[in-house]
């Protein structure tokens, strides 16, 4: 056993000071990035934003949506080749920018995601997504995607640290995605005592990856746009957001209604409710690691993407930013005990 003392922090232990900027307006910001991908090559453009891999949240009615934004929505890895194909046939080609291809890491897995991209070669981001990013037979499944699809961008998570991005990388991945725990309806923090403060966790792994040219999604612990900038500021290359995108018409889930009011369910992928769904009920071996919610209904998901992005663009013009990719390079964060005042509610 060993303890290390140097201090973690999250997202609601800072703030970004500001600087004096030149900017005039909002309007003056761009958010696109450009990115070339270390081990694909391949080019991207586009708002570094991601919708998250859940059934809740990545489905095709949220990619059709959010590609209008030119933002990615990773989408979740239980539509059948079937599904895949009557949606790809009724979209534009540019849809393939704005979406990835999720999978786990089994046989079927392997089996299933081999035949959507025999069927649609357009299809450019693969996201290898477990758990728990730390176990050799992760590290090694990483490594034959890359061997099968030499051409395509791999997404892979979820890590925490340095060494173990920088080992994603060598074994062949472009992104890695950072968090454990941080979500809105993830338990794992609760059930395993394992975890990491998201903004200390980007901030390593930003570090390590872009050492090697790689990069990497923060994937969760967003509970407002300002979170999302914070995401950034501290060198994050894309954000992906589960309950932020949860709850809308795009969203899946769901629809109940209480006392009048409409509400859409929102579950983590290892909840009871994702088990029994899609895995016939929890294993005798494991626990569930995440909680289903009742998200109140919120309408269309342009409403919540014009709040977020005005945001951060906010956040940009505060610190002198007139594009994204200067947002880290001007970021000072400041240790704060509170965050907001909250005599009106939070």
């Amino acid at each position: 056993m060993r303890i290390e003392n140097e201090l973690k922090l999250g997202f609601k232990d800072v703030m970004i000071r500001p600087k004096r900027s030149t900017l005039k307006s909002r309007s003056q910001v761009s958010l696109e990035r450009n990115f070339t991908f270390v081990n694909s090559q391949k080019k991207w453009s586009g708002v570094p934003i991601i919708a998250a891999n859940m059934d809740t949240v990545g489905t095709f009615e949220m990619a059709e949506a959010l590609s209008k934004y030119k933002i990615i929505t990773a989408v979740h890895k239980h539509y059948t080749l079937e599904e895949w194909s009557s949606f790809l046939n009724q979209q534009p080609d540019s849809i393939y920018d704005y979406i990835a291809l999720s999978t786990g890491i089994g046989k079927s897995d392997e089996e299933k995601i081999q035949k959507i991209v025999e069927a649609h070669p357009k299809i450019n981001f693969l996201c290898i997504d477990v758990a728990n990013g730390y176990s050799e037979h992760f590290v090694g499944f990483v490594k034959k995607m890359r061997t099968i699809f030499p051409d395509k961008t791999i997404i892979a998570g979820n890590v925490v640290s340095g060494e173990m991005v920088e080992e994603l990388i060598l074994a062949g991945a472009d992104v890695i995605k950072v968090g454990i725990g941080p979500g809105s309806v993830c338990t794992t923090r609760i059930k395993t005592g394992v975890g990491y403060p998201q903004l200390s966790a980007i901030i390593e792994c930003a570090d390590a990856a872009h050492g090697l040219g790689g990069h990497i999604i923060s994937d969760g612990g967003c509970k407002i746009p300002g979170d999302v900038a914070k995401a950034f500021g501290g060198g994050a290359d894309f954000v992906m957001l589960g309950g932020m995108f949860a709850g809308h018409d795009e969203s899946g889930g769901e629809i109940v209604e209480e006392n009048g009011k409409k509400y859409r369910l929102f579950y983590g992928m290892s909840s009871q409710t994702a088990m029994d769904k899609h895995s016939g009920g929890i294993a005798e071996y494991r626990a569930s690691e995440g909680k289903t919610v009742k998200v109140s209904y919120k309408g269309a998901v342009a409403e919540t993407v014009k709040d977020i992005l005005g945001g951060v663009r906010s956040t940009c013009t505060y610190v002198g930013a007139s594009q994204l990719r200067e947002l880290s390079k001007r970021t000072t964060f400041i240790r704060v005990s509170e965050q907001e005042n909250q005599i009106f509610g939070g």
